[in-house]
């Protein structure tokens, strides 16, 4: 014995046969929580780049329907622009209306109305001139008792060809209805 340790046994460490069964769990847990965490990761990565891919796709969406909201807003303008309006107007026939009157809460009369006049001449569309040639190339009708031609009926729905030889059909639409003439004028 040793001084100093009174008459206590010695324990000793033989080598011997060591004990597999305390590291096989502890090898297994650590396989296993290492293919989760790598299976986790693979997963998380996978959802950002379907989020990143879908991301390219919405904001490649977006710019189009941007650019195309800018088209449509930059058509909408050059249409509303009163140039074109005036355009639009003059081509329907329509002419600028005289000086305006206004009516005041009391019924008075503020202002001179005036008659719009067409100082520049109006165009007029390729149907309106087709009917009227129609209308000059047809026979007049014998005066009534008014002292007035009278329209005919009905509208004439005999296809006629097309002036182009194409073989397309044209249908005559029915005339316009002729406004009587005021008592003490005449018409328009």
């Amino acid at each position: 014995m040793l001084p100093g340790q009174g008459g206590r046994a010695r324990i000793t460490v033989r080598p011997g046969r060591r004990s597999t069964r305390g590291r096989t769990p502890f090898a297994v847990l650590v396989v296993v929580l290492l293919s989760g965490g790598l299976l986790g990761l693979l997963m998380l990565n996978t959802a950002l780049n379907e989020g990143s891919f879908e991301l390219s796709r919405l904001q490649k969406q977006t710019t189009e329907q941007t650019d195309q909201q800018q088209t449509l807003q930059q058509q909408i303008d050059r249409a509303s622009a009163p140039d074109a309006l005036e355009h639009k107007a003059r081509e329907l026939g329509m002419v600028p209306g005289g000086d305006p009157a206004f009516l005041q809460d009391d019924g008075k009369v503020l202002g001179k109305p005036g008659q719009a006049q067409d100082s520049p001449p109006v165009k007029r569309s390729g149907t309106e001139l087709w009917q009227q040639q129609n209308r000059s190339a047809q026979p007049s009708a014998p005066a009534g008792p008014s002292g007035s031609a009278s329209a005919p009926a009905t509208a004439s729905a005999a296809p006629s060809p097309s002036p182009g030889g194409d073989g397309t059909v044209q249908i005559d639409p029915a005339p316009p209805a002729t406004p009587s003439a005021p008592a003490g004028g005449s018409p328009r």
